[in-house]
């Protein structure tokens, strides 16, 4: 399987199939912080958020906001008692290994969620852990982030021209 190609894709994290990921011994989701969980630019986590993330936490699902952000970044969520794992460093193996074996997970128990191929994607594919692409939140991004879309969008035009991943046509595993 090509490496940055998401196992399931969503238009958002409140669309996921959470029971499915549950019923398919999932015990551990990763969530990619900056337009994934919330628009790039927002400082504190939303009540739809809150919301989602109790539901989840309240289904044993362990929670870990696994961001390539700085540390500052993620205090208004370890407030909420997330566990956050900043600097990640992603698409490199390290960190995804440090967390599966830091909660003693198997790599098949663990999902990545985020709304970037070249990091979250290919990272969580690299170590071999489910991945879910969604789709980003807002358009405004760190500038690496804008270079890494732009070819993002050459290589989903390259994927749609073979048949192999069409953005906006959402699926699930």
């Amino acid at each position: 399987m090509n490496k940055l190609i998401p196992k399931e894709y969503y238009e958002s994290i409140y669309k996921i199939n959470y029971k499915k990921l549950k019923d398919n011994n999932i015990k551990c989701l990763l969530f990619d912080l900056d337009n994934t969980c919330l628009p790039y630019k927002e400082k504190t986590p939303t009540k739809e958020f809150q919301k989602l993330f109790n539901k989840l936490t309240k289904m044993g699902f362990n929670i870990i906001i696994f961001t390539n952000a700085s540390k500052r970044r993620t205090i208004p969520f370890t407030k909420l008692n997330i566990n956050c794992h900043y600097s990640s460093k992603k698409p490199f193996k390290h960190n995804f290994n440090k967390i599966i074996k830091k909660y003693n997970y198997q790599k098949q128990e663990v999902c990545i969620i985020g709304d970037q191929l070249f990091t979250d994607i290919l990272g969580g594919n690299r170590v071999g852990i489910h991945t879910i692409l969604v789709d980003p939140l807002s358009e405004s991004d760190f500038l690496l982030t804008k270079i890494l879309r732009a070819l993002e969008t050459i290589l989903i035009h390259k994927y749609t021209k073979k048949g192999l991943f069409t953005k906006g046509v959402y699926y699930e595993k």
